[in-house]
């Protein structure tokens, strides 16, 4: 029963969404609030932060379509996965940051990151596996 629940179209759709959520929600903000997004983009001292932010949304949003779509999948993991690794030293670098609560916020944040690295790294691997079986 939890297998056939497991293997169905519907539970890796779902998948594939929850697991993007984080990206296409915060793109989706991002775009709706680009003035937000832009000042954001300033205050990490990403320049230019337009096209900063133009970037992170394309990023988000895109990578998320890939993975919820199954359509070049690697592709969209890589670049969420990219862009979440270059948070932790642009944003979340707990190494260097000497105030609490903000130092242990930051380093959680980053370990989370990490987790979610692991997560789209495995629906990379799952897609790529699949395609491997209806090959054959």
């Amino acid at each position: 029963m939890i297998e056939c629940v497991l293997r169905s179209p519907a539970m890796a759709l779902l998948a594939r969404i929850v697991l993007t959520f984080p990206f296409w929600a915060s793109g989706l903000a991002k775009l709706f609030d680009f003035t937000g997004t832009v000042n954001e983009m300033a205050l990490f001292g990403l320049y230019p932060p337009e096209a900063i932010g133009i970037s992170v949304i394309v990023v988000q949003l895109v990578g998320s379509a890939l993975i919820i779509l199954n359509r070049l999948t690697w592709l969209g993991a890589g670049a969420l996965g990219i862009f979440t690794a270059l948070t932790i030293p642009l944003v979340h670098h707990f190494w260097s940051i000497t105030d609490e609560p903000a130092k242990t916020i930051a380093f959680h944040t980053a370990m989370e990151h990490i987790g979610m690295i692991g997560g789209l790294l495995v629906v990379a691997v799952l897609a790529a596996e699949s395609r491997r079986m209806d090959a054959t």
